[in-house]
């Protein structure tokens, strides 16, 4: 299940890599580009929900085969699409698909395991958004170089296939059905399911687009936003009163444990993918480095959270919340070192020698994230009745997707304000004229990205004061 997991996730972060050699090689104008990102993030950000609630009804392990069985087939597509407009299409189709498999997979750990086992089970997930996340620079840099410009960003796609085929093989033989309750029913509340679509993708929609719009009115998708949020709530609220089936059931947002939990995923999503987009944009924009020398640029930061989401994992049922507190202040603390270390030499331009002087500290920031996701996840689902663990996990991966969607364009339009008038590198190997500057705009949009630690001071206290 981690397998299919892992390439969903992947493909929130790889495809940032291939975007010039898709633009050579099938002639994708700037907005074609964009919504090939943007297509994909607004469909596998609007499903989690949805899906988990077909996962409590129908079954977790056929929703999961359907899900990776879908994704399979738009990934091909999509590395076989000719032309701009059918690349753009698979890759919603691909993200419609990839965001029905999360939340089977928390959902399946809520089921499957005892409470004083689910730590470590949440600790491979952990590990899975994090290395997914991160890793995704790295793999599409390799994947281009050994493809080619004009095939390279193909195998970007198509190695979803093989990961694919042989997760829903595995799941056939390995996953038990662990089918719904009897109480449990199949009915899908349609009408909820398009209200929460309409509110989510007119909250993502602005947050995705703005940065390339250059315009503040699409956030005038704000307003409808909140009357369908206001409809949907009003229907969930009846159909949870009236035991129908909703689509959401309200009673999940009476745990308090739940509900800090998604707060707190929205708000660290903002920094744990917004920072390798701004690390990105330096090395690439600033320093002139290739695609491939950008992705191992961060393959510090994938392998910390290989270590920490493991181990945080297991040390979870002791410590509880304050390990995400202390993981939160390393985690602001690294942020922090990443810039003193760039701000000390802005004129160093060596990929080695700058890859090699950042390492540590973002191997620090790994650590800290892994130890972040995987505790709050199981902290969040802990006190949530298992019947109802995807619609939870659903609701959970949403808070994630919109956290990352804002992060990126936050910390973004941070970076390229600060930037202002400044020229980029054009050319692979050769660096932008005024290389400090971009140090200066990496510095300032890291401390922006440490507004989760707050959060996570606040929760701290509250949760002392439930206690």
């Amino acid at each position: 299940m981690l397998m299919g997991q892992f390439a969903a996730l992947l493909d929130v972060s790889v495809t940032n890599v291939a975007l010039p050699s898709i633009g050579r090689s099938t002639g994708a104008g700037a907005a074609e580009l964009q919504w090939i990102v943007s297509g994909y993030i607004l469909a596998f950000g609007l499903m989690p929900v949805i899906g988990g609630r077909l996962g409590d009804t129908r079954g977790r392990r056929r929703i999961f085969i359907i899900g990776v069985s879908g994704f399979v087939l738009a990934s091909a597509a999509v590395g076989l699409a000719p032309v701009p407009i059918v690349l753009i299409a698979a890759r919603v189709v691909q993200g419609l698909f990839g965001g029905i498999i999360g939340p089977q997979v928390s959902g399946y750990i809520q089921n499957a395991f005892p409470k004083s086992e689910r730590g470590r089970a949440f600790g491979g997930l952990g590990l899975t958004v994090g290395v997914g996340t991160a890793l995704g620079p790295v793999l599409g840099g390799l994947l281009i170089a050994l493809g080619g410009p004009a095939f390279g960003w193909r195998l970007v796609f198509f190695i979803n296939v093989p990961i694919g085929i042989v997760a829903v093989i595995l799941a056939r033989r390995w996953v038990p059905k662990l089918e719904p309750s009897k109480d449990a029913s199949g009915r899908l509340d349609i009408a909820g399911a398009v209200l929460l679509g309409a509110a989510l993708f007119c909250v993502l929609f602005p947050i995705v687009e703005v940065n390339e719009l250059h315009s503040g009115w699409v956030l005038v998708f704000f307003a409808p936003a909140a009357g369908f949020l206001a409809l949907f709530v009003r229907r969930e609220s009846r159909l949870t009163h009236e035991t129908a089936s909703p689509l959401l059931n309200l009673k999940l947002f009476s745990v308090p444990t739940f509900v800090t939990g998604v707060a707190f995923a929205v708000v660290f999503f903002c920094s744990n993918t917004g920072i390798p987009l701004i690390l990105s944009l330096y090395y690439q924009n600033g320093l002139g480095f290739t695609a491939l020398q950008s992705g191992l640029g961060v393959s510090a930061l994938a392998l910390g959270s290989v270590l920490g989401a493991p181990v945080a994992g297991r040390l979870v049922p002791r410590i509880g919340r304050p390990l995400v507190v202390g993981a939160v202040s390393v985690f602001f603390a690294g942020t922090i070192v990443i810039g003193v270390v760039v701000q000390s030499r802005p004129d160093l331009t060596d990929p080695a020698t700058v890859i090699l002087r950042l390492a540590l500290p973002l191997f620090v920031l790994g650590i800290a994230g892994g130890a972040i996701v995987t505790p709050n996840q199981t902290l969040s689902l802990m006190d949530v009745d298992p019947r109802m663990g995807g619609a939870a996990g659903g609701v959970l991966q949403t808070a994630q997707r919109i956290g990352s969607a804002t992060g990126q364009t936050i910390l973004g339009t941070v970076f390229v304000a600060l930037l202002g008038s400044a020229v980029v590198s054009r050319t692979e190997g050769v660096p932008a004229p005024h290389v400090a500057t971009f140090a200066d705009a990496l510095g300032l949009a890291l401390i922006v990205s440490g507004a989760a630690l707050t959060l996570g001071l606040v929760d701290l206290r509250r949760t002392r004061q439930r206690a």
